[in-house]
């Protein structure tokens, strides 16, 4: 099984993308389509969250990969958790699918352009009263004393199974000792106040088989047939969006490239594996109010989704390809066939379409986030060069901070065995049960435990 997720991708996402990567190729974007909009079963998918109309990452993340809906800012726990609640995330936890698979003896990973310890890779094996407790650095000092586990902690100290084998993203201060310096970032250290290296643990459980990488060459260098367990942790906090990432001072793999490498280690298993791929960048360019990173992430996703396709039977695969939540990302005017996605709206007579204020605006615009004017100013006219440039924050309505989530429906698009099973629309949850029931996972673990007792 491998899920595939582009944080924040809802359908306005899923079109802009798809006009994007097409003008990007020179070809025509509108009648263009992804990889995965060839999947054959698309269903709509319900992302509200246990107490939030609109959901954030952590809650949408747990109901895909347990089951089970639960509340904003939560990751592996029920819904009557409380946030913050030591306690509660003790005696609250419910299970992930990765977790049932390392249980039966399969194998399994997750690989991100955010941090690995973020909400959505997070969601597939920690259980935490809060998805900012990345480090313990971050956790409150009841939550210490009491003995609770940060999130990077409990991805190296995973119980079920032997861990996850693959594990790479961003995040690499949630790692590392306060005392430690950074091997790419010069002036930087660790975050981690308990004085633990967990790259170095990581080592120390899995031995020869084991291998923690930081940079490209040491990526490319890895060979899957003789690596059990590989942890990628490619920048301090998230990694570059993939525009910026040539430019990166220790270079990072793409994440078709992670994808790969991860599909070469896991698939060596006989019993089968359990993958997640995030392209959790597309996120945080919505949230930017920076549609060109948005959009340009996408695009990698798409290549990562290309790369999988390459590497799989889909006889014996089911992909699962959707977002976690949308963003306020629209398209809207009357732009001519053609006109550029990012750029100012022209009309089919070839002339810039202007507001009420007389000023020229552009194709995609969000709801709200750091566009929006302050109270007393004016809206600030547009050139087509101005809003082509990567650099462009978008204008928006309401004037915030950050750009938010979005609340619609969002597509679940799939390929492979019981990928007919999604259709209609369904709640967020309904992929986990899809996918435990397409690869037996659960029936498989109670078979198990019955033939333990």
């Amino acid at each position: 099984v491998i899920l595939i997720v582009g944080d924040g991708m809802g359908f306005s996402t899923v079109t802009a993308a798809r006009i994007f990567e097409g003008q990007q190729r020179g070809v025509d974007g509108e009648s263009n389509i992804l990889a995965w909009e060839a999947f054959p079963h698309l269903a709509a998918s319900k992302t509200y969250s246990a107490d939030a109309q609109i959901t954030d990452s952590a809650p949408s993340a747990v109901a895909m990969t347990t089951g089970v809906k639960t509340i904003n800012d939560l990751m592996g726990l029920d819904h009557t958790a409380k946030l913050e609640s030591c306690e509660d995330q003790k005696t609250k936890a419910v299970t992930t699918l990765w977790e049932m698979a390392e249980s039966i003896g399969m194998s399994t990973g997750a690989v991100t352009t955010a941090t690995i310890t973020h909400a959505t890779p997070g969601a597939t094996y920690s259980h935490i009263a809060s998805r900012d407790w990345e480090s313990d650095a971050a956790m409150t000092p009841e939550a210490i004393e009491q003995g609770c586990a940060d999130i990077a902690r409990q991805l190296v100290e995973m119980k079920y199974g032997d861990g996850l084998e693959v594990a790479m993203g961003g995040g690499r201060q949630n790692f590392l000792p306060a005392t430690m310096d950074d091997p790419e970032d010069e002036g930087k250290k660790g975050k981690r106040k308990d004085g633990k290296d967990l790259t170095k643990a990581w080592l120390n459980r899995y031995g020869d088989k084991g291998a923690f990488v930081w940079n490209l060459a040491e990526f490319d260098a890895i060979d899957p047939a003789t690596t059990d367990h590989l942890l990628g942790l490619f920048e301090m906090s998230h990694m570059e969006y993939d525009y910026d990432r040539p430019k990166d001072k220790g270079g990072e793999p793409s994440l078709a490239q992670m994808a790969e490498k991860a599909i070469d280690i896991l698939a060596r298993n006989p019993e089968g594996f359990v993958l997640m791929i995030e392209g959790g960048r597309v996120d945080h360019g919505s949230h930017a109010g920076n549609a060109f990173r948005t959009l340009s992430d996408a695009r990698a996703l798409n290549e990562a989704v290309k790369a999988v396709l390459r590497k799989v039977d889909l006889d014996e695969t089911l992909i699962v390809v959707t977002g976690d939540h949308s963003h306020t990302l629209t398209i809207a005017g009357y732009a001519k066939r053609g006109n550029p996605i990012l750029g100012i709206s022209i009309g089919v007579d070839d002339e810039p379409l202007l507001g009420l204020d007389g000023k020229r605006y552009t194709t995609i615009s969000f709801a709200n986030g750091p566009g929006g004017q302050k109270a007393g100013q004016e809206r600030r006219d547009i050139t087509m060069e101005e809003a082509t440039d990567p650099d462009f924050i978008q204008q928006t309505l309401i004037p915030m901070q950050s750009e938010t989530h979005g609340g619609e429906d969002l597509g679940i698009y799939a390929i492979g065995p019981w990928s007919h099973l999604f259709q209609g629309t369904v709640e967020e949850n309904f992929t986990f049960h899809v996918m435990n029931f397409a690869s037996k996972i659960g029936e498989r673990l109670s078979q198990k435990q019955a033939s333990a007792q």
